[in-house]
């Protein structure tokens, strides 16, 4: 006879948002401003409801774009689900995207 799992015992699922989104702006340069603005569309045209996006300013909390090793900005790191995946730039150009 296998044991039962109790539901204290049973593997713990991760709740909240199914992505996980990063990405690094270098302030309100038009750059970032861009790619914050196009992020956020595909987010909602994509991802409604299934995302979270946290913005971090390097100018700001350089200590994390020097933690994450950043080659350029805007950065958008994936960290969920399934590998980190890194894009480079402001997403302009949605066929790459």
């Amino acid at each position: 006879m296998e044991p039962q799992l109790d539901s204290d015992d049973a593997p713990e699922e991760h709740s909240g948002p199914e992505y996980l989104l990063h990405l690094y702006i270098t302030g309100a340069t038009p750059n970032s401003t861009r790619a914050v603005r196009n992020i956020k569309e595909i987010c909602e045209q994509f991802l409604k409801g299934r995302y979270e996006l946290l913005i971090v300013d390097v100018y700001q909390q350089p200590e994390l774009a020097h933690e994450m090793d950043l080659i350029g900005v805007p950065t958008l790191i994936k960290r969920r689900p399934g590998l980190v995946r890194r894009l480079v730039g402001d997403f302009s150009n949605r066929e790459r995207c």
